[in-house]
């Protein structure tokens, strides 16, 4: 008995290689790295690139901004965009550029929902009954049956007048964005459509109303995704800071839906899954590694009791006050807070302060980074020369705090509270009311800083 084996020749399999570009992305400082990527590389992807080659820790802030100069509009490249997608809608003789900086408010909204969206710009459909929590609001906004409606005026630019606003009455709704003929008439017949955001993007105006000629600082707009220039946009203005944060984070997650959600959580992957659709309030990484000491023993421990843990913390900030604290100078031996010299350099190196900017400089840097309850930054006075200022977000809005320096039996402090707890420099006061409250609206949690790539 033969056995004959036929022979098979299978067809040639030809590997698909992704063509590599050569995209720039800029910094704060406006340095920039050229990066070699892939054609598929997603925003995610060229973030997590620039923090292991700049060796900077991923807090889950960093973020890719798409930035147009010519127009001053900018938004937030989602994390799983594709880069040289964005890229390719841009125009050659457009001035366009890539940033990589954090921005703490990306998804903030899954975090602390009741902050962006306020009870008085929200409804829900008839057949919603009882009373709905913010966490229900936002499963709402990520469920495909359901959708809360989102209304307020706003000032929308009438197309092809130079300078005309017009205060109209909106409805953000799953089929698009609306704006009401007669007053504040939900009625079919008085509503008038006016954009779906399938095919174009949503931007955050940069430029002031001088500039721009919006009836305030709080305008956003969107742009086609494909073409268009100045021409094309339709600008819309709210007049605070709150409404404007509601409308854009609602429409985010009008267009990008769960698909947001799971850029939210995929860096907890692998920290306990995500199986379902549980939102619940996080603290950030920052408060979550915080717990309250005691080494007042032989050994240290972490107190478990909050009543205790309150006691101390009161107690610490009494010690704050008393204590006149010793530093060392850059050879090693200690220095008084007699040393103006010294006090007044120590500062210049740490990454939260800015020598010399405007107060609106300053409100665009924290504007730039999150409105998030704790980014802050210090600052030259520019109304006093012996002075620095606190500036810091706390609920969507900055507020700036002077430092005043203060000299009592010949020694020279800082204080925020007119005495009442003193500090020998910049630094000692930061620390502390990273950890204390104090004055302060909230404790101080992320720094503003500009990082060179």
């Amino acid at each position: 008995m033969s056995l004959y084996a036929r022979r098979v020749t299978l067809p040639a399999i030809t590997p698909i290689v992704l063509q590599k570009r050569v995209i720039k992305v800029y910094s704060e400082d406006d340095t920039s790295r050229a990066l070699e990527v892939p054609s598929d590389v997603t925003a995610r992807d060229v973030c997590q690139l620039l923090i292991l080659k700049n060796h900077y820790i991923d807090d889950h802030s960093w973020t890719l901004f798409e930035h147009l100069p010519r127009i001053g509009l900018e938004r937030i490249i989602e994390d799983h965009e594709l880069v040289i997608e964005v890229q390719s809608n841009w125009g050659i003789e457009e001035e366009n550029r890539l940033y990589f900086r954090k921005n703490y408010a990306k998804y903030e909204f899954f975090k602390h929902p009741v902050n962006y969206f306020p009870e008085h710009m929200v409804s829900l459909s008839s057949e919603t009954s009882g009373v709905i929590g913010h966490t229900q609001i936002l499963q709402m906004f990520l469920s495909s049956s359901t959708y809360p409606e989102i209304h307020g005026y706003l000032h929308a630019k009438e197309q092809g007048k130079k300078s005309s606003w017009k205060k109209l009455y909106f409805l953000l709704r799953r089929s698009g964005l609306y704006f009401s003929t007669k007053g504040a008439s939900k009625e079919p017949r008085h509503l008038q459509f006016f954009c779906e955001f399938s095919s174009s993007d949503m931007y955050m105006s940069l430029a002031g109303k001088k500039m721009s000629g919006t009836p305030a600082n709080y305008g956003f707009c969107f742009k086609p995704n494909k073409a268009g220039g100045a021409k094309d946009l339709k600008q819309l203005c709210a007049d605070d800071e709150q409404s404007r944060t509601c409308w854009m984070t609602a429409i985010r997650l009008l267009k990008y839906g769960m698909q947001l959600y799971q850029n939210y959580m995929q860096p907890y992957q692998g920290r306990g899954g995500c199986s379902s659709l549980s939102i619940s309030p996080m603290r950030s990484i920052s408060e979550n590694s915080l717990v309250a000491m005691d080494f007042s023993g032989h050994r240290s421990r972490v107190i478990e009791n909050p009543t205790e843990a309150l006691s101390v913390a009161v107690e610490e900030g009494l010690a704050w006050r008393r204590k006149g604290c010793l530093r060392l100078n850059t050879h090693g031996s200690p220095t008084t807070s007699q040393s103006a010299t010294s006090s007044v350099a120590i500062h210049r190196t740490q990454l939260w302060f800015h020598h010399k900017i405007s107060r609106d400089e300053a409100q665009r840097l924290i504007l730039q980074q999150g409105l998030v309850d704790g980014v802050f930054l210090v600052r030259d006075s520019q109304s006093n020369p012996k002075m620095f200022v606190l500036s810091m977000s706390h609920g969507l809005k900055i507020k700036h705090f002077q430092i005043v320096p203060l000299e009592d039996d010949g020694k020279l402090f800082c204080t925020l509270d007119d005495g009442h707890t003193r500090f020998t420099d910049l630094i000692q006061l930061v620390e502390f009311y990273q950890l204390n409250k104090g004055v302060l609206p909230c404790k101080l949690k992320h720094y503003c800083a500009r990082i060179a790539l």
